[in-house]
């Protein structure tokens, strides 16, 4: 199964480090959205969206690139970290999906280090994550997705 992530992860690298212990579960190809370039992912039998989330809802720009690039039809599942938990997280990216014909397979949340905004002033929240059992969990995720792609 080929299949891409396109993600946003910046400030402390969370959803990357998510991200590259899925890809040692199976190949993956990642796919920076703020790397400007022409991108084809039609090509994939499966497209991922991961981003850490920023009040609420997924980076704006991972959302963009999804109504820009994501084709008609193809399967999708969601990847996100978090400073603190909330019921809806991947519900914006779920509606993009929906309005373009497209499965959302699953999601995965975990706990991210988050010192946006107001978390700064008290030295960050849910510090050391994702730790090593949250990507033990990630890894098992991405192969229950490559498992149903099969």
């Amino acid at each position: 199964m080929k299949t891409a992530v396109c993600y946003y992860s910046r400030h402390h690298g969370n959803t990357l480090k998510v991200l590259e212990a899925m890809a040692e579960a199976g190949e993956l190809d990642l796919i920076d959205v703020t790397a400007r370039r022409t991108v084809r992912l039609e090509i994939y039998d499966c497209v991922g969206f991961a981003s850490g989330i920023y009040y609420g809802k997924f980076q704006q720009s991972v959302l963009q690139f999804a109504r820009q690039y994501l084709p008609q039809g193809k399967p999708v599942f969601l990847v996100y970290t978090y400073g603190i938990y909330r019921p809806g997280y991947g519900k914006d990216m779920e509606r993009i999906a929906g309005e373009k014909g497209c499965a959302v397979l699953g999601k995965f949340g975990c706990k991210g280090y988050d010192t946006f905004g107001p978390f700064r002033l008290v030295g960050g929240i849910a510090k050391g994550h994702p730790d090593t059992r949250d990507l033990e969990r990630a890894r098992a995720y991405y192969q229950g997705i490559k498992v149903r792609q099969s």
